[in-house]
């Protein structure tokens, strides 16, 4: 049998609180009710021959409290008139918490409305968006209003998000809800205050014109007679991004290596550093003028990811070659392949002809499953022989 039982009209209405349509209506006004449901009833045929059956199924849907059902009527040969069910109706706001009860969590809905009318009226529209996530942050919903309204009276402050001071909010509180803080700030703050080009949770301090940690860059002389003209008698240097910028090393090489111990190990050559790679954190590395005067290197695992830091790497320089991150490499050391965890599948517009055809064997698993070799596996003689290819 498949007419529409209580549970099923019960199923529709929770369809309607899951898609955030009740709670919605309670800011945008756009009431849903009266709302009529969907309704499949017995046919001519079944009522003939189950009565019993409809009968039964009648006096279901009509106990089933918080609807208005519209019944019609109908004859049957043995039993006279008769009526069932036609049309199922929801007839207020009220009545659909109650089917599914949810009227604690709609009181609830209601005095983050209230509060945030008080506070910040043009978050309206979030919360009509997105009502549910609200309902999560309900407990955190007055701190999180709080610190959205400091930041819309100090933009661009220029300080750490250590030293924001809000009664009650700690700038840890203020780093776990980065995510949800950042959609509410783009609806209040103008968009002179937004450095827009900053995105992602680990954009948040410069997106909105707080001071952030500097970026790190790790690197070393391969060159043994130019140490000490970088800083000092320094062989492992780590600077931060703009001070490496100023640098300027008189360097034709540079060679930017995933692995650490690789890293130290990189054998020596002249007028070549190495930079300690940092996976797909490139971006600091945009400010690095004379990079592009320099031949820069890529060396990476073989698989998906290495191919996929390197195009990205191409965003901030656009020089840069790969090392060591060919077919040959790869057949070469094939007793050490592995299993790549997690494959990259996009499409990658930065690589050359050569890297793109590896890369599409890779991902497309014709050579073996999720193969990798990884970089550290690759041997030194290799590595040295390949050096002075580049030299000569």
């Amino acid at each position: 049998m498949s007419w529409t039982r209580p549970a099923d009209l019960k199923a529709q209405v929770q369809k309607l609180w899951d898609r955030g349509e009740l709670l919605a209506s309670l800011i945008t006004g756009e009431t849903p009710f009266p709302k009529r449901l969907s309704l499949k009833v017995p046919t001519s045929a079944e009522i003939t021959d189950q009565f019993e059956r409809v009968r039964t199924w009648t006096a279901e849907v009509r106990a089933a409290q918080h609807f208005r059902v519209e019944m019609r009527e109908f004859r049957h040969r043995l039993f006279g008139a008769n009526t069932i069910p036609h049309e199922v109706w929801i007839d207020t706001f009220d009545d659909s918490l109650k089917i599914i009860g949810k009227q604690r969590s709609a009181a609830a809905f209601t005095r983050l409305i209230e509060a945030t009318k008080a506070q910040l009226p043009q978050l309206l529209p979030w919360l009509a968006r997105r009502p549910h996530k609200a309902l999560e942050l309900a407990d955190e919903w007055a701190r999180l209003l709080s610190v959205v309204a400091w930041i819309e009276a100090h933009p661009s402050p220029g300080i750490y998000l250590r030293q924001v001071d809000i009664p009650g909010v700690h700038s840890k509180f203020i780093e776990t809800h980065r995510a949800v803080l950042t959609e509410l700030l783009d609806m209040v703050l103008s968009d002179t205050v937004i450095e827009s080009a900053a995105t992602g949770v680990s954009g948040f301090a410069r997106r909105y014109g707080f001071r952030d940690k500097p970026c790190l860059i790790r690197f070393r002389s391969l060159d043994p007679e130019c140490t000490t003209s970088l800083i000092g008698f320094a062989k492992d240097i780590t600077i931060d991004a703009e001070s490496f910028a100023r640098l300027a090393p008189m360097v034709s090489r540079v060679f930017i290596i995933e692995n650490e111990i690789n890293f130290l190990a990189f054998p020596n050559m002249l007028d070549s550093i190495a930079i300690f790679g940092s996976g797909y954190g490139f971006e600091m590395l945009k400010v690095v003028t004379w990079l592009q005067q320099c031949r820069v290197y890529y060396w990476g695992d073989i698989d998906t990811h290495g191919f996929a830091i390197l195009n990205q790497l191409r965003f901030s320089i656009r020089n840069v070659e790969s090392f060591l991150m060919d077919r040959s490499t790869l057949m070469k050391f094939e007793p050490y392949w592995v299993v790549e965890e997690k494959q990259a599948l996009r499409d990658l517009t930065k690589l050359n002809k050569e890297e793109s055809a590896l890369y599409d064997d890779l991902r497309d698993n014709r050579i073996r499953n999720r193969l990798r070799l990884e970089q550290e596996m690759v041997g030194f003689g290799w590595v040295e022989t390949a050096l002075t290819a580049l030299s000569i």
